[in-house]
């Protein structure tokens, strides 16, 4: 039968009144021997049971609240103000002498060992403690500083792309009133042009219609009625059986027998007596070639080859051919070919008929 390894010997801890902390709770504290023999699993059915005393508790505490010290430190980190270094109180050689090993403390030891670069010594532990806590302290100062920089770097950039934004869109802004400035005065000019245009136009046909007006009235001096008196009974292209043609070829100015026929542009006589249904006939032909035919005559007055003038009595007015009444009829041949509207010939010289 295996036997269990023999206890080690226990340790004397003193009380609080030993210790200089007396008070209402002051008493001795049990014993613990944390060994690691004592926390190693001891084969077979017996096994020491590990007794815990108000010293286990107090040191277990004081590792936890390194722990805690040591996480709040680097929490305190990521926080905007940074974390002031945290001391641990120096406990008397005596009590340190009873406490055990750091390392020897689950989970706590390699904790420890890391942050004192391996030592063993609890002086050392606290001081590399606070070193770790001061280190944590300026790493959390430098994050603050690294942060107010970026953030300040931000608030510049921000202002940089909001002042360019600003520009553009005041340059934008420009550009437009300048646009509109300009399409304002393209549509003003091109408005002005527009008028000046018309008026120009305006004035060029008030010209043209007063010189044509000056035109026609000094040609209307060189030129003339058949007849001072008259009615117009047929005009230029009516219909009737009466003309073999169908219609009518001149235009009819119906005055009583005897009347007066005066030239109405001077020319030359190319024929003068009768033509059959025209009756007595005067042809005149003008300087241009044009035919006047003065036609139904009741006396002729020229004979061919005769000059004559503007006004210059030719006949006068009767029944002879075929007619239903006396009157001249006058037909407007250019050059001696067919016959065209008397009344927009005789507009064209100055005459309204």
């Amino acid at each position: 039968m295996a036997s269990n390894n023999p206890a080690p010997e226990t340790l004397y801890f003193p009380n609080d009144d030993a210790l200089g902390f007396g008070g209402e709770d002051s008493g001795t504290f049990d014993e613990w021997n944390p060994t690691e023999d004592s926390l190693r699993p001891v084969r077979g059915k017996h096994r020491v049971a590990k007794q815990r005393s108000g010293l286990a508790r107090s040191s277990t505490v004081l590792g936890v609240g390194v722990i805690a010290a040591v996480g709040a430190g680097g929490m305190a980190s990521a926080q905007s103000k940074p974390p002031l270094p945290i001391s641990l109180p120096d406990l008397p050689q005596s009590v340190k002498d009873k406490l055990p090993e750091a390392e020897s403390l689950p989970g706590v030891g390699s904790l420890v060992a890391d942050l004192a670069g391996g030592s063993s010594d609890h002086g050392g532990t606290a001081d590399a403690t606070n070193a770790a806590l001061t280190t944590t302290a300026a790493t959390g100062k430098g994050s603050s500083d690294a942060g107010e920089a970026l953030r300040a770097r931000i608030l510049q950039q921000a202002e940089q792309q909001q002042g360019a934004v600003e520009d553009e869109a005041k340059a934008a802004a420009e550009k437009a009133a300048a646009e509109k400035a300009s399409a304002e005065a393209a549509k003003k000019q091109d408005e002005a042009a527009a008028k000046e245009k018309a008026a120009k136009k305006k004035a060029e046909a008030e010209a043209k219609a007063k010189a044509e007006k000056e035109r026609l009235a000094k040609l209307a001096k060189s030129y003339s009625l058949p007849v001072s008196s008259y009615t117009l009974t047929s005009r230029f292209n009516d219909g009737g059986s009466m003309w073999s043609s169908g219609h009518h070829t001149g235009l009819d100015f119906a005055a009583p027998t005897g009347t007066p026929i005066k030239a109405v542009h001077s020319g030359t006589v190319k024929s003068a007596g009768w033509a059959g249904a025209y009756g007595y006939r005067t042809v005149i032909t003008l300087d241009d070639g044009t035919e006047l035919w003065f036609c139904h005559q009741s006396s002729l007055g020229v004979s061919a080859g005769q000059k004559v003038t503007t006004g210059e009595v030719i006949g006068r007015v009767g029944a002879t051919g075929n007619v239903t009444g006396p009157h001249v009829h006058v037909e407007v041949r250019p050059g001696g070919g067919d016959p065209i509207d008397p009344m927009t010939w005789l507009q064209g010289k100055g005459l309204n008929p």
